[in-house]
């Protein structure tokens, strides 16, 4: 059996739980949901989805880096979005990040952690 390996950098939120930022089995990468947190102050950054999703974008880069891969390797994503309504400008910033087009499902949930209103977890392949 593969050894669980646990990533953590700084230059993406800390875990604000009992959880890792990513952990690797093999040659796979799983992140824990990230939302637009800036690592620098521990806060949301962004007052609207674009903005947010960016965020959240950077910190899965640097989650992907950290464990050696990047957004190109991603396999699958899985998107929380506290309003459907947001979904097209969402859609718009997640395709400048994911032009590998890995498969995703995309949700709207009830709330998100800290009043968020995006989350993404995303499954690489690392090499």
């Amino acid at each position: 059996m593969a050894e669980l390996k646990k990533v953590a950098t700084e230059k993406a939120p800390a875990a604000i739980g009992p959880y890792s930022q990513a952990v690797i089995c093999g040659d796979i990468i799983f992140t824990s949901g990230q939302i637009g947190i800036d690592p620098a102050c521990g806060e949301i950054t962004g007052q609207n989805i674009r903005e947010q999703t960016e965020q959240v974008m950077k910190n899965l880069t640097a989650v992907l880096a950290e464990a050696g891969t990047s957004m190109a390797n991603a396999v699958k994503t899985t998107c929380f979005l506290a309003d459907i309504a947001d979904f097209a400008a969402f859609n718009e910033i997640y395709g400048k990040y994911f032009t590998s087009k890995p498969a995703r499902s995309c949700v709207a949930v009830k709330a998100l952690p800290k009043g968020a209103l995006v989350e993404v977890e995303v499954i690489a392949k690392i090499g």
